[in-house]
């Protein structure tokens, strides 16, 4: 049975995106056809001189913002002369925290600060230890760094490319203090396994969840299940605001705490101190301001019916393509009810394209007039580690054998996420906004090069 609410917010959408230029989307109850014929043609790939499966020109282009309904607002901030953080903020910050279930909202000024202070109100700093997938973007090992924290790598689900639960307890140590996982993608991490093991451990658990707003666990938002949860707006997110973070909980007295820290130290509700004493603890100061906030509010209006037409996408082209030899997509944990789809991603084995590279394939395909990319390279083995480790806080924080580069690296090797970043293939989420025509194209995209794949790698490949 279809939820009232979602479908008026779908529709809500649809009719906003056709003034956007979208109204492809409408397509999205038609019976699939193939653009250039069906998944076992033999047209010859673009790259070789064929037509393109479609056209990179009418992908949607991102972000969407509809003049006649998300200017005013915007406009009436400017115009009021009150740009700093105040009323709007507020409004915003109680708007996501009430769409994800959540007490209390905090919204600073990136997701990358959204998960230092997170973590820095946990009380997480030198001589820590903090349990992180290495399939994410630096932010998320940035902040553990950054209060002073030592990242340890635990490798991925190879099928779900989240945190592998069953590799978190071998390594857990007396340092051990919090479980950082990413629900990376917009796909959920499994946080019913993660959850019993940090109850089991007594450790925090901080979800970056900064590409996957609204995705949902056994019908929760992820960001409400652990401690806290972070998000990001940034321009490709899918609520994009050009920059911007949040957090959320149900803790209040960790949120006024956050509060405090993010606004130079001031006392804030439970975080109060001696009367005009001024700063209670050290701080910083990541406010946002009004103008984000007002675009942010615009941008969540469309937030849920996006999501729905993301996900449905997702999955019609993940059955369009699961079985062709050499393409495996994306799997998911029984406990996700709703995923938010940051970016489609599937596995591409390259014997199964007579050895044909992936950097080929991946200009193949671009050539077919689809964007794609190969994703993350290994965070675990970049510089930036080292550069810590050398930094006169961290020799102050830690005894010269927790900082042995070398011995680091041996104790956090990730082979299951070495393979993946050779392996992954990434279509960014606006792709998912088009309409059933557009999947069958990238589909087809897709088949198109499998089926002619030597004569492509004997073109790019001499």
């Amino acid at each position: 049975m279809k939820n009232k609410n979602t479908d008026s917010s779908r529709r809500k959408f649809l009719k906003q995106s056709s003034l956007a230029g979208v109204g492809a989307v409408l397509t999205m109850g038609m019976t699939p056809s193939l653009l250039a014929g069906d998944l076992n043609n033999a047209a010859r790939p673009a790259i070789l001189g064929g037509p393109s499966a479609w056209d990179k020109a009418k992908w949607i282009k991102w972000p969407i913002w509809v003049p006649e309904t998300d200017e005013k607002r915007v406009l009436e901030v400017l115009r009021s002369g009150v740009w700093s953080r105040a009323g709007v903020v507020n409004e915003f910050e109680a708007a996501w925290a009430n769409v994800n279930g959540a007490k209390r909202c905090l919204v600073v000024n990136n997701g990358t600060n959204a998960l230092i202070v997170a973590l820095n109100q946990l009380d997480i700093k030198g001589g820590d230890e903090v349990l992180v997938p290495p399939y994410t973007f630096i932010s998320t090992v940035q902040a553990i760094l950054m209060n002073g924290a030592m990242p340890v790598f635990v490798d991925i689900d190879p099928e779900t490319y989240q945190i592998d639960p069953a590799k978190i307890e071998a390594k857990i140590t007396p340092r051990t203090k919090a479980i950082l996982p990413v629900h990376i993608l917009g796909m959920p991490a499994d946080m019913p396994r993660i959850m019993e093991i940090a109850k089991k451990h007594n450790l925090f658990v901080v979800e970056d969840a900064c590409q996957a707003p609204l995705t949902e666990v056994n019908n929760q938002k992820v960001g409400t299940i652990g401690n806290a949860g972070c998000f990001s707006f940034q321009n490709s997110k899918n609520i994009p605001i050009g920059e911007g973070g949040a957090i959320l909980s149900n803790d209040v007295s960790f949120m006024d705490r956050c509060v405090s820290f993010q606004n130079l130290g001031l006392p804030y509700g439970t975080a109060v101190g001696t009367f005009n004493a001024g700063s209670v603890r050290i701080g910083t100061k990541v406010r946002i301001t009004e103008y984000q906030a007002a675009i942010g509010l615009a941008q969540l209006q469309r937030l849920d019916a996006q999501t729905t037409v993301r996900e449905e996408n997702a999955k019609y082209l993940k059955s369009k393509i699961k079985d062709i030899p050499g393409i495996v997509p994306y799997k998911l944990y029984d406990c996700a009810t709703r995923v938010s789809f940051h970016l489609f991603s599937f596995r591409y084995k390259k014997e199964d394209f007579q050895g044909l590279s992936r950097n080929s394939f991946l200009q193949a395909l671009r050539a077919e007039g689809v964007p794609c990319s190969g994703g993350y390279t290994p965070l675990n083995k970049q510089e930036f580690l080292k550069e810590a480790f050398a930094s006169k806080n961290f020799k102050r924080m830690y005894h010269k054998d927790m900082l042995d580069y070398d011995k680091y690296m041996e104790r956090n090797q990730c082979p299951e996420n070495d393979l993946l970043c050779t392996e992954m293939v990434w279509f960014t989420q606006n792709l998912l906004l088009g309409s059933r025509e557009d999947m069958d194209s990238i589909a087809n995209a897709i088949s198109k090069i499998q089926a002619s794949a030597e004569s492509v790698k004997k073109s790019l490949e001499k």
